[in-house]
């Protein structure tokens, strides 16, 4: 009995240990200032397919890309939403012109399962713009899959990858 406790002494003491730094590095855990901008081109990844193990069996997945508009008094602009594929070639673009977001609006972008031309490399380029400084949108993809009974979900957060200082 003694043992047992020990050991679960000593795995949980683990677990503590490496789940402490992941929580050190999500950008919203590290400062409690939200992030101010004018605008930003952020790249985030999508995964139109995964593979399940050990066969390598393709699994396809639906996917919505979700674009929120976080500031409480000012609308952003989107200027593009891009898909790109495993190999970096333009897909699609999704915005032929810009796209006002409301104060606390948000829009999304669905891709069903069955469009596989991303790939499981594949992204989108955002690209937003505002008036003044404002609270950085939350910008993420939802994959979600369903295969004979079983079901997968992720969320794919966004990287910055440019800053607008207009």
């Amino acid at each position: 009995m003694i043992r047992q406790s020990q050991h679960l002494k000593v795995v949980l003491f683990g677990l503590f240990f490496i789940a402490l730094p992941a929580c050190f590095l999500h950008p919203a855990l590290a400062s409690a200032e939200p992030t101010l901008s004018k605008g930003q081109t952020l790249y985030v990844p999508v995964y139109s397919n995964i593979f399940s193990a050990p066969k390598k069996v393709q699994f396809n997945l639906a996917t919505i890309l979700s674009i929120r508009n976080t500031d409480m008094s000012t609308p952003i602009t989107i200027l593009a939403a891009d898909y790109y594929d495993t190999k970096g070639k333009i897909v699609r673009k999704y915005f032929r012109k810009p796209v006002m977001l409301a104060p606390l609006e948000s829009t999304d972008i669905y891709i069903p399962e069955e469009d596989t031309a991303g790939g499981t490399g594949a992204n989108f380029i955002v690209s937003w713009s505002a008036q003044k400084n404002v609270n950085a949108p939350i910008v993420e993809a939802l994959m979600i899959g369903m295969k004979s009974g079983q079901g997968i979900s992720f969320v794919s957060p966004s990287q910055v990858i440019k800053v607008t200082d207009r």
